[in-house]
């Protein structure tokens, strides 16, 4: 059996690369990535300039400036750098086919089995460091036979141990012990720890041969094991600075005081725990296309090759169980331009029959210039399709049908009516659960939403036809319904009025619009015919008073 063979890529300059990529002016000035932690700018990475005047990741903003005059920053965007990191990830699939993102900065790659490929492990650094350079990126590599290990090596070869504490351990003792305390020359015997910096043997990759993971990772930091960042200081304070000095302990007794997470780390280092590559599947991607021998113009054309690649993009989708939400259609012209156009479904679907007319009113958009010599088309958004199985007794499979079929033909009517107005312009009302008048019912897409089935719930006493935000009345202030009260302007007679019904507020939620307390709402017709809705706030929080909220018809 072979020994796993895994490479670490540690990119430390990410962010700043990527931008110097972009713009090559910035590689020559010190350049400092900036986001914000804790409503603080810190940096969170630099290049090889800005490294060189003695800035570092972590390094507030503020301090950075004061200590060099020319720094110039950018803003980070989390989005773009991992667009990156996974574009580098498709480009390590020459080295081999196991390959997985580690971290924000980094990359992993199972090599087992694949060295031989290039003529050996150095050599196969060496192209890698030779992409790396081409493509403007510095890069740290590790290479072991665990990923615990390869990790290590990419980020901590050549690095001394050092302590966590702030300043000399003498600050850290007695009084009375300080006289002594000065004359320790050696960090093992409590004196000042050496900084974690790297050595003058550090180089962009480092190899450890199959089999030596303990010499490898032995003189390492402790920190090499990917532990917490509290759990390194403590074991500083305790004098265990290198890998060494932590594997020579007893286990229980590490796993009772730091938990059994330290274990596993080692374990995991030194081979005695698995850590596989998974890496990411690739996404399905559902396209397809069609070249024309001679450029076409007319819109009839334009629709004989979009039959023809309809069924073989549904033919796709269907072979991975999976349906159409928004397509994409692209005519390529002959002066290297693209005219395109986007259609959204209410539904998923995978149907020739309904994906054909949305694009059928939209493709007449496309202006043919001087000819179109190739045709596109693409499923953008997709969604899974379950099989449906009608189970039951005949009647109940008719009836499920009719109501799929029903379902089908005003998902169609929504997605005709998108491609005109736009999706989000089509909305559905949907019930609500909540006594308040302007809560029993919501607003939804009706793309992204279902129609509500059964009976439509209804509460103890009709609603108005129209209603709206609560509209002050003048009329006395007493819970009896007013025979004469003034509202809009207007002098009103009330000729008879049915209530109360009492609707309280929601306690749980303090809507500003209900302060008023509880409302006792009546049905008040006037002499003029009207036949508003009123209420009586008692006042809680508010005044109270009469107020009007509706019309019926």
């Amino acid at each position: 059996m072979k020994t796993r063979r895994i490479l670490s890529l540690w990119f430390p300059q990410f962010g700043a690369n990527r931008l110097v990529r972009r713009d090559p002016m910035l590689g020559d000035v010190p350049l400092a990535i900036v986001e914000e932690q804790q409503n603080t700018q810190v940096i969170s990475s630099l290049n090889t300039t800005a490294l060189a005047a003695g800035l570092r990741v972590g390094q507030p903003v503020r301090d950075a400036h004061a200590m060099c005059n020319g720094l110039v920053t950018r803003a980070r965007s989390v989005p773009a750098e991992h667009a990156f990191l996974l574009a580098l990830q498709r480009w390590s699939g020459k080295f081999s086919p196991w390959v997985a993102t580690e971290a924000e900065d980094g990359l992993v790659v199972d090599l087992t089995g694949c060295a031989h490929l290039f003529g050996g492990e150095e050599p196969l650094l060496g192209v890698v460091q030779q992409d790396c350079e081409d493509l403007g990126l510095v890069v740290r590599m590790g290479l072991a036979d665990t990923r615990g290990a390869a990790w290590a090596l990419a980020r901590f070869a050549g690095h001394q141990a050092g302590s966590h504490r702030s300043g000399d351990s003498i600050d850290q003792e007695a009084r009375a012990t300080r006289s002594r305390a000065g004359k320790r020359r050696h960090w093992t015997k409590g004196g000042a720890a050496p900084s974690v910096t790297p050595g003058p043997e550090a180089t962009a990759h480092r190899i450890a041969a199959p089999g030596q993971t303990y010499s490898a990772l032995s003189p390492l930091p402790v920190a090499a094991l990917r532990l917490e960042a509290h759990t390194t200081a403590q074991l500083s304070r305790l004098g265990i600075r290198r890998v060494q000095d932590l594997l020579g302990q007893p286990r229980a007794s590490l796993a009772r005081r730091f938990g059994r997470g330290l274990v596993m780390r080692m374990d995991q280092a030194m081979g005695s725990a698995p850590e596989p590559v998974s890496p990411a599947r690739a996404p399905d991607h559902f396209a397809v296309r069609m070249t024309l021998p001679d450029p076409i113009g007319l819109e009839e054309d334009l629709l004989a090759g979009l039959d023809r690649l309809l069924p073989r993009l549904c033919a796709l989708l269907e072979k991975k169980g999976r349906g159409a939400r928004q397509a994409l259609f692209q005519a390529y012209r002959t002066d290297q331009t693209v005219q395109s156009v986007t259609v959204g479904l209410a539904r998923a679907s995978r149907d020739p029959e309904r994906i054909r007319p949305l694009i059928a009113l939209k493709i007449g958009d496309i202006e043919a210039g001087f000819g179109i010599d190739m045709i596109r088309l693409e499923a953008v958004q997709t969604e899974p399709i379950h099989a449906r199985t009608a189970v039951g007794h005949l009647e109940a499979g008719v009836a499920a049908s009719a109501q799929l079929a029903g379902d089908t033909a005003l998902d169609d009517l929504v997605g005709r009516i998108g491609a005109r107005v736009g999706l989000e312009a089509i909305t559905r009302v949907a019930p609500a659960s909540s006594n308040i008048p302007e809560k029993t019912s919501t607003v939804l897409a009706a793309a992204w939403s279902t129609a509500h089935q059964g009976v439509w719930p209804c509460p103890p006493h009709a609603r108005p036809l129209l209603m709206w935000q609560p509209e002050p009345v003048q009329a006395p202030g007493r819970p009896e319904v007013p025979e004469v009260f003034r509202w809009r302007g207007q002098t009103l007679r009330r000729t008879q009025a049915v209530g109360p019904e009492r609707i309280s507020p929601e306690w749980w939620l303090d809507d500003p619009n209900w302060r008023s307390g509880v409302r006792d709402y009546w049905v008040a017709e006037t002499e003029d015919g009207q036949r508003l809705w009123l209420f009586y706030a008692h006042g809680h929080l508010m005044s109270s008073g009469w107020f009007c909220q509706g019309i019926y018809a």
